[in-house]
């Protein structure tokens, strides 16, 4: 892993290949590892970079105070200018989703297009009011209970009930190194996040990637992100989850190679 400063954080990221550049966001609980199925695939085409967000995996913890979408959005533009990356292909997964439709509307000249993957117009932009209580209440007190258990519960919103063994004691492992001090940073300044508004400002080609099984990110998300962002591209991919990327990385690549293909 590679490291770089940006505004006083220290990042950690991976980067490898040759060709266009791609940007690899995480979703929550999670770090660059995320990334290990689709690392092969990618960089054969892309010059593609994954980085640990601030407060996961080998970056610097996120700072005490507020870290809203904005700053979120200010530090990815940092991060890319540091590393001297232009305009790359932006794929987010998840709360990933979240990062790159902030990054795209902060700083539009970052993103060459967009991959998103299991997407968000971030919670209270996708989901009821009841369920963003819910699921804030949830994590919060799942911060009071043994790590193991709470990866095992949130694992099975993850991947269908016939998912292998082997891949789920993966994630479990990722999710119960993830630090309380970054869930409880995303949960009081990415919760409340909105970023309808945003979505037809979007003039990039977008690709929309889901899992027909997913739980959390269910298909009428999908729809209503699909119509708001003007040309983009809706491709639901069978009876996998919201980690599709994981359930089925060959199907799931393919599905970003064609895309991305289309833009170079």
């Amino acid at each position: 892993m590679d490291r770089v400063d940006v505004d006083g954080l220290g990042i950690a990221f991976r980067r490898a290949g040759t060709g266009p550049a791609l940007l690899l966001l995480h979703g929550a609980f999670s770090d660059h590892r995320e990334w290990n199925r689709q690392w092969d695939a990618f960089t054969a085409e892309y010059t593609t970079v994954a980085w640990d967000a601030p407060g996961c995996g080998e970056s610097d913890n996120l700072p005490d105070e507020p870290f809203g979408l904005d700053r979120w959005a200010d530090t990815l533009a940092g991060f890319l200018q540091a590393l001297g990356v232009d305009q790359p292909h932006v794929l987010g997964l998840s709360l990933g989703s979240v990062l790159a439709l902030g990054l795209y509307d902060r700083h539009p000249h970052c993103a060459r297009s967009l991959v998103l993957a299991s997407a968000y117009a971030g919670w209270a932009g996708s989901l009821s009011p009841a369920e963003v209580q819910q699921r804030i209440r949830q994590t919060l007190r799942d911060l009071e209970r043994p790590p193991e258990d709470v990866a095992r519960d949130f694992v099975a919103t993850l991947f269908p009930p016939d998912a292998p063994p082997a891949l789920v004691d993966e994630q479990i492992l990722m999710i119960t190194q993830a630090r309380p001090q970054t869930t409880r940073a995303l949960i009081r300044d990415l919760g409340p996040v909105d970023l309808r508004p945003a979505l037809h400002r979007i003039s990039v080609p977008t690709l929309l990637l889901y899992g027909d099984a997913d739980v959390r990110a269910p298909l009428p998300v999908a729809a209503a992100l699909h119509t708001a962002i003007p040309g983009s591209q809706l491709v639901r991919l069978p009876q996998l989850g919201h980690c599709g990327h994981l359930q089925a990385p060959k199907r799931w690549n393919d599905a970003v190679l064609t895309f991305l293909r289309q833009q170079n």
